[in-house]
């Protein structure tokens, strides 16, 4: 990666006044819920991001910026909660909206979980969730205050890009285009991604995530109240360790696995995390990274194909990388087929604006060994999943 970025240098030397907030980081976190709009019976969730916040601030490498980021996270999922449970309050039929028939697409991450995302985004029969209504859930908006949270997602995506330049190449947002559930979801890895924290890593593999699919439920509910319904496709990476909690909550769903050979994910991701983590960590431990990833990467396989076993066979379908990652043109109509969707020659005019890639972007390079990790640490780890992607190939 290049040198840091002088917009990011400035925005450290700006931000280091307030840095010693972390250093109390449960007063910090009470005036966070104190302007959330928290009300009372809700102690568990509020409970959670303390700790998580706490556990964030005692990374030592956290940068000025990195602190503000994790505020920003928190004060953010605490506040949509309140809206949430507002909302439902005053409009209880909310809670009795169908969530009928979802699709998820999951997978590792880098397995063009996106791009199938993108793909069957183009019906007009299809519901997904844009990036500013996750970051922002709620009912339907008068303009102005629509706008006002399309720009606020807009300037999300641009700190990004302004603090990280080679974060689009990897993984291009868009306030307004199809995004993935984790910017709903109370807890996942993704944290994990921003700062060292083995706590709330110890307490994430412990964690009953039935209650935060149950709030991903009442996002969608809210997202869907007073607007025409149509079948919900939905997205995330992190789904893949919580398959079980998903379909506890969402019945049921069809669940789209995407696959690729983890050689190339491995990398691939952590190669992501470091453009994202070089934002809020210094300096960064590349090896680190790896060793941190390969971990978490393939405990979440672990539990998918724990998972995987109770799925039926009609709920269930496999798209090897070579579905839309070769040629999408022949892989978006079996994708749609094998889901019971209808593909039209309007969703195919608009498929080569969601395959191609963002203009001004570069292609994406990365190395295992960057990492300190080798190929045999990756097969070994994936071994189980290596056996299983081999019979979704000869399939």
């Amino acid at each position: 990666m290049s040198s840091t970025p002088l917009a990011l240098t400035l925005a450290n030397l700006l931000l280091r006044p307030g840095f010693g907030s972390r250093r109390i980081p449960d007063r910090t976190f009470d005036r966070l819920v104190a302007t959330s709009g928290q009300a009372d019976g809700d102690q568990r969730f509020v409970d959670d991001f303390r700790f998580l916040l706490r556990h964030w601030a005692g990374d030592e490498n956290l940068t000025p910026v990195g602190w503000l980021s994790a505020r920003g996270h928190v004060r953010r999922h605490l506040t949509n909660r309140a809206r949430i449970r507002r909302l439902i309050a005053e409009h209880p039929a909310i809670e009795r909206e169908p969530v009928e028939k979802p699709v998820f697409v999951v997978g590792l991450p880098r397995t063009a979980t996106t791009l199938t995302h993108g793909v069957l985004s183009l019906s007009d029969e299809h519901r997904c969730p844009l990036l500013w209504e996750l970051l922002t859930p709620d009912l339907d908006l008068p303009p102005e205050q629509r706008q006002k949270a399309i720009t606020a997602a807009r300037r999300m995506v641009g700190g990004i890009n302004l603090f990280a330049p080679g974060f689009r190449d990897v993984h291009p947002l868009r306030a307004e285009g199809p995004d993935e559930c984790t910017f709903a979801l109370p807890h996942t890895v993704m944290p994990l991604s921003q700062a060292r924290m083995p706590e709330y890593q110890a307490r994430h593999y412990e964690r009953d995530f039935v209650p935060d699919y149950r709030h991903l439920k009442q996002v969608f509910q809210v997202l869907q109240y007073g607007r025409p319904r149509r079948r919900w496709v939905l997205k995330s990476p992190m789904h893949i360790e919580n398959l079980d909690a998903l379909r506890t909550v969402f019945p049921d769903a069809t669940i789209v696995w995407t696959h690729r050979d983890p050689v190339a994910v491995v990398p691939s991701f952590c190669s992501l995390v470091e453009h994202g983590m070089a934002i809020t960590v210094r300096p960064l431990d590349l090896h680190g990274i790896g060793a941190t990833w390969l971990e978490l990467l393939s405990r979440s396989m672990a539990r998918g194909l724990a998972a995987r076993a109770a799925i039926p066979r009609e709920a269930l379908v496999d798209v090897p990388y070579s579905w839309l990652g070769s040629n999408p043109a022949t892989g978006a109509p079996k994708l749609y087929e094998s889901i019971g969707a209808r593909w039209t020659d309007a969703d195919a005019a608009r498929l080569p604006e969601v395959a191609a890639r963002p203009k001004g972007t570069r292609p994406h390079s990365y190395d295992l060994s960057r990492y300190g990790l080798t190929r045999a640490d990756v097969e070994s780890a994936f071994a189980d999943y290596n056996a299983l992607r081999a019979e979704v190939d000869r399939a």
